[in-house]
């Protein structure tokens, strides 16, 4: 059984796709990360970290338990246990791990401070126009990937894609402009269409409202 520990946020959504994807059993026990849940010791001993989410296979390898924190990670644990949605071949692995290590270390860190300096009570001005000028270059980076690639990151679905739509998908939260980048809105477009994703998407929705 996979136990994933995790919450309403686009970090803990790619791996409620993923999991949608597989359509290996599985639960989710939500972490409340409003009221703190992510600070509880029981957490914490999943996770030194303490950010969601946390995935727990009970029969992992060899049968023993096995604790993944860093949604990158746990996408790419799923990724080699079920043998989907990244390729084995060295040139496809590293293709999609090139394009989630870009959502890891540019898309997520870039939009989540857009989104925090545009919602503070006090704006800076300086700090909102900072990040929304990097946003809208990784918005272009995409753009020409998909032109010269498409029609996903990698060339075909992965995992990439699964870790870069749930940010990415809220953009007029970050005031982009989604039609200056066709490209990308035909992509978001494509893989909102999918079911899993579709259910993925509502994971945990009832517990948040």
């Amino acid at each position: 059984m996979l136990e994933l520990y995790s919450w309403t946020t686009p970090n803990g959504d790619k791996l409620h796709i993923m999991l949608e994807e597989l359509a290996l059993p599985h639960r989710v026990i939500g972490v409340n990360i409003a009221a703190g849940d992510q600070n509880k010791p029981e957490f914490r001993a999943k996770n030194p970290n303490g950010k969601i989410p946390t995935l727990v296979d009970t029969e992992g390898e060899g049968g023993a338990a096995v604790t993944v924190f860093e949604s990158g990670a746990i996408l790419v644990y799923l990724a080699e246990k079920s043998g989907k949605f990244m390729p084995r071949d060295t040139q496809g692995r590293f293709r999609v791990l090139q394009w989630l290590m870009f959502q890891m270390s540019a898309v997520g860190p870039m939009l989540g401070q857009l989104f925090h300096f545009r919602s503070a009570q006090e704006p800076i001005p300086y700090a909102i126009d900072r990040f929304e000028t990097e946003v809208k270059r990784l918005f272009k980076v995409v753009e020409t990937e998909l032109g010269a690639r498409g029609p996903f990151l990698a060339g075909e679905y992965s995992i990439a894609d699964m870790a870069c739509f749930p940010w990415m998908r809220n953009h007029k939260a970050f005031g982009l402009e989604i039609n200056e980048y066709p490209k990308t809105k035909a992509w978001l477009a494509t893989i909102a269409e999918r079911p899993a994703v579709q259910r993925g998407l509502q994971v945990l929705r009832e517990s948040k409202a």
